[in-house]
């Protein structure tokens, strides 16, 4: 998608003369404290006991460069699909899925963490970034059978289960609680090894079976990844050894929620828009990294 053609911003700017209006999303999602706190959140291992585990931080700037490209080579914008990117994952909890599952079980109506991306980068933090930029970000789970109405959104929808699914792998065989040897043949014969291979063949899949207009996967490799996936939630993140952690974690957030929706005044300013003094709540939680939610659930 040309920047020319952009629906635009939800409140008019004047054009910048030197970077096109995906470019400035880019920017203000870089350097926005929303985003400089995905250094210090979960992606699947709670407090990992060591150097190499990936991050919310690293796992969106994983996302980042696969999106970029698949942009790239596609002939689509990656100005935008790297600003999509970059914004996917701002709005998840402390804790990884933990957290995000906590919040959904507070909330009459749920929480979703695209949702709330959106809601740190319009409302919390407003960068007021494109349509399209904020189109893409809310809508790139899977979870929504309605896709993104750009490509380079749906770019991210890939990219993102490509870094995840590669990297979670690698994570897990680090920490012990997977053996290479574990992994279906089925998977692997089609794969390789987990790492690069892996990723090269998943965006293999992408350029193989996409056209002009049309992106999607290979039907074959689209389904050895979402096998995967089915692996992976047997295996790891589900497991049973989690479960004291997880535990550990969900009493955390409960605790920090009910203690901001029975003492609103301790909640920043910023926090302060929703309409219920339980979603103001969860909102600012919601936005802490998991050393600080421990820390100020330390002093409860």
């Amino acid at each position: 998608m040309l920047s020319e053609e952009s629906k635009g911003r939800f409140k008019k700017e004047e054009e910048d003369p030197f970077r096109t209006v995906f470019e400035r999303d880019r920017d203000r999602i870089i350097h926005s404290k929303t985003f400089r706190r995905l250094k210090h959140k979960t992606q699947v291992f709670i407090n990992p006991d060591g150097d190499h585990f990936i991050t919310r931080m690293t796992h969106t700037l994983n996302v980042t460069q696969i999106g970029r490209s698949i942009a790239k080579t596609l002939g689509l914008n990656p100005d935008l699909t790297e600003a999509i990117c970059l914004g996917h994952d701002v709005g998840h909890s402390p804790f990884g899925h933990t957290g995000e599952e906590v919040l959904n079980d507070m909330l009459d109506g749920g929480w979703s963490h695209s949702e709330n991306s959106v809601k740190m980068l319009s409302i919390i933090e407003p960068l007021n970034l494109t349509k399209e930029t904020i189109n893409g970000i809310e809508k790139h789970p899977w979870k929504y059978e309605e896709p993104p109405f750009t490509n380079e959104g749906l770019i991210c929808r890939y990219a993102d289960r490509i870094a995840y699914l590669s990297h979670d792998v690698e994570d897990a065989i680090r920490a012990g609680v997977l053996n290479e040897s574990e992994i279906p043949k089925s998977i692997t014969s089609e794969l390789g090894s987990p790492g690069k291979t892996w990723i090269n063949s998943l965006i293999s899949g992408i350029f193989k079976a996409s056209s002009e207009g049309n992106l999607r996967m290979d039907d074959e490799i689209l389904n050895i990844m979402n096998n995967l996936r089915e692996f992976m939630f047997e295996k790891v993140y589900l497991r049973d050894e989690t479960k004291k952690e997880r535990a550990e974690a969900k009493k955390v957030v409960e605790k920090l929620v009910s203690n901001f929706t029975n003492n609103p005044n301790l909640l920043p300013e910023q926090y302060r828009t929703a309409q219920s003094e339980l979603e103001n709540a969860v909102d600012y939680v919601a936005g802490m990294t998991d050393r600080f939610a421990l820390k100020e659930f330390s002093k409860l």
